[in-house]
């Protein structure tokens, strides 16, 4: 969470531009990070990013502090920009491996994810998983969110969201034994 976030915010919704700039070099980076799990390349990343931040600053005065920082907010903003970019054109989720950074990965992830699982294979097998398990998988290892911030993200309960994370790993381990068979 950014130091005196309420602050900023406040600042933000009362039209301070410098304060929503703070803001956003704050969060740019894990926005960024997982836009780009769920599209196929940095370009459209980018793009939808930059959407996810203007729609941010756009509904600014909307936003409702609650007891999770602004990051919750932004996520379900880039949820939404994903889902409907491929609504709009209708394409499947892949990642383009080349441009995942392994190093943000924590150990806590890669002990949880990467066990006995090849990373560049568990790449790979996220795009075959549900969106509603990609992004719990995304939100939870890649950017290290607790299952308070990503229900709310989600606009789930954390109840649902351990949920989905249990049945993200588990289909992702089984799709990696089918894969593991394969080779």
């Amino acid at each position: 969470m950014l130091e005196n976030e309420k602050k900023y915010i406040e600042d933000a919704k009362a039209g301070n531009q410098e304060a929503f700039g703070i803001i956003y070099n704050h969060y740019i980076a894990q926005i960024y990070r997982f836009v780009l799990f769920k599209v196929s390349g940095k370009q459209i990343a980018q793009d939808l990013t930059h959407e996810t931040f203007l729609s941010a600053w756009q509904n600014i005065k909307n936003y409702k502090h609650k007891e999770f920082p602004i990051s919750s907010w932004l996520y379900q903003i880039a949820r939404n920009k994903v889902i409907d970019y491929y609504r709009t054109n209708k394409k499947n989720i892949s990642i383009d491996t080349e441009e995942f950074d392994e190093s943000s990965l924590g150990f806590e992830e890669q002990k949880n994810l990467d066990g006995p699982m090849n990373l560049e294979k568990i790449k790979s097998l996220i795009t075959y998983l549900k969106p509603e398990y990609q992004d719990v998988i995304i939100m939870r290892y890649v950017e290290d969110l607790d299952h308070g911030e990503i229900a709310h993200a989600m606009k789930k309960s954390e109840g649902a969201v351990r949920l989905l994370q249990h049945r993200a790993i588990k289909n992702l381990k089984e799709l990696y034994e089918k894969y593991r068979g394969n080779n």
